[in-house]
């Protein structure tokens, strides 16, 4: 990749071998390609040249990851569940002979519940826990309309309404109704959970360094990549959904975990097709990210080929627009505020979509860093939809570090993306 001032938007990304790799009979991919399917995506990495482009999940190439895999984990999907009836308000009324009239309690609709720590004040190196017990700032506007600490604040999950009435008979007052209704605590099919943002690494993991290389880990699909790979480039897979980074002076550096519907043999279909596709994440960061990062959501279409980025946090400064792009709209989504934006790209090392040499870039940028939460996925595409940027056949959805040099690392204990 070339050196650029802030975002390199012209980056291939993860892109994948050269566009003229598959089909085209260019004279200088032999080392790069294996051969083509029938919808032209590659079959293999690139490894041998220093400067090929990227490889299978991360390119053109013959993706091994699992496809619709990933631990459906119930209650990652915010506002559905919570249908519980509330338990409260059948005892008789204890003089009278009526019984106690309150009680069918309605669950609230569930909202995701996030631990995130203020950023940008005196204390930053506070924990959620000692805003809540050494301050008084739960209560303050600023900490809740940002969702801050919302866990160790109280602020999570809701009561049912119902059972607040006494019994109306008899000489004695009924006691029936007294029990606040249990609703909106369930999880359904992904409704009601929350994110552990305390969650810590899980023991063991397998490193992978100096090679482009990808595989599966915990039920997910995982990559990494770099234009200038050595043994300070690595990723720590483990056997749940939780992965690491690290790196040192590897310039355009990429590594990601998720869903992947673009491997070899695979027929990937219209967002639509795959149902709710959401993420959850928790991590910490150290170092430096070179000069241009993010931390995030990324993936690939085809037909129409688009290489796209959901932005949540940066090593460097944040938010930022996308750099030489244009701005579409704007979304509230999952309680905050985001800027989407297009721009063309031919790259430097092609893209995933066979035959293609220039392809759109969808950016999806927060308005206010977080290192824990839950990503609507799918909510970004209706929205991008609906700024006419159209998306095509999906080949991936992951979790991703994208940094452009420096010496880093980087832990998520929560990484997961599902399809449901």
């Amino acid at each position: 990749m070339n050196t650029r001032a802030f975002r390199v938007s012209v980056l291939s990304a993860i892109g994948g071998c050269a566009a003229m790799a598959c089909g085209s009979g260019s004279n200088d991919t032999d080392s790069q390609v294996v051969s083509c399917a029938a919808d032209g995506v590659c079959e293999s990495l690139c490894t041998t040249d220093p400067d090929c482009p990227p490889g299978a999940t991360g390119g053109v190439g013959g993706d091994t990851g699992e496809g619709l895999g990933g631990i459906e984990t119930g209650g990652t999907d915010p506002g559905v569940g919570g249908t519980v009836v509330g338990a409260g308000g059948s005892v008789t009324g204890s003089g009278g002979s009526v019984t106690g009239s309150g009680g069918a309690g309605t669950g609230g609709a569930t909202t995701e519940c996030t631990n995130i720590r203020p950023t940008g004040t005196d204390w930053d190196e506070a924990t959620c826990d000692q805003w809540a017990s050494e301050t008084d700032e739960c209560d303050a506007a600023w900490m809740i309309d940002n969702h801050y600490c919302d866990e160790s604040c109280g602020r999570c999950g809701t009561t049912g309404s119902g059972g607040a009435a006494t019994g109306s008979g008899g000489a004695a007052t009924g006691s029936g109704g007294a029990a606040t209704g249990s609703g909106g605590t369930a999880t359904g099919s992904g409704g009601g959970g929350t994110v552990d943002c305390d969650a810590s690494m899980p023991g063991g993991g397998t490193d992978h360094c100096g090679s482009n290389t990808q595989g599966t880990a915990g039920g997910l699909s995982w990559s990494l990549w770099s234009n200038a790979i050595n043994g300070n480039s690595c990723i720590t897979t483990y056997d749940t959904t939780a992965f690491g980074a690290r790196w040192v002076e590897s310039g355009d550096f990429l590594a990601r975990v998720g869903l992947e519907w673009g491997d070899w043999g695979s027929t990937p279909q219209p967002y639509t097709a795959y149902g709710t596709v959401m993420a959850e994440f928790a991590y910490t960061k150290t170092g430096t990210g070179g000069g241009f990062s993010y931390i995030g959501i990324y993936g690939w279409t085809n037909d129409p080929c688009v290489e796209y980025y959901i932005v949540e946090d940066s090593y460097n400064g944040f938010p930022f627009d996308a750099w030489n792009a244009t701005q579409t709209g704007t979304g509230f989504i999952d309680g905050e505020d985001y800027k989407f934006f297009r721009n063309q790209t031919s790259g430097t090392g092609g893209s995933r979509c066979s035959g293609v040499t220039t392809w759109d870039q969808y950016w999806s940028i927060r308005q206010s860093a977080r290192q824990c939460g839950v990503v609507s996925i799918t909510q970004h595409f209706d929205a991008w939809t609906a700024a006419g940027m159209n998306l095509g056949n999906m080949l991936e959805a992951k979790i991703l570090v994208e940094v452009g040099g420096g010496s880093g690392s980087i832990d998520f204990p929560v990484a997961n993306v599902v399809a449901q």
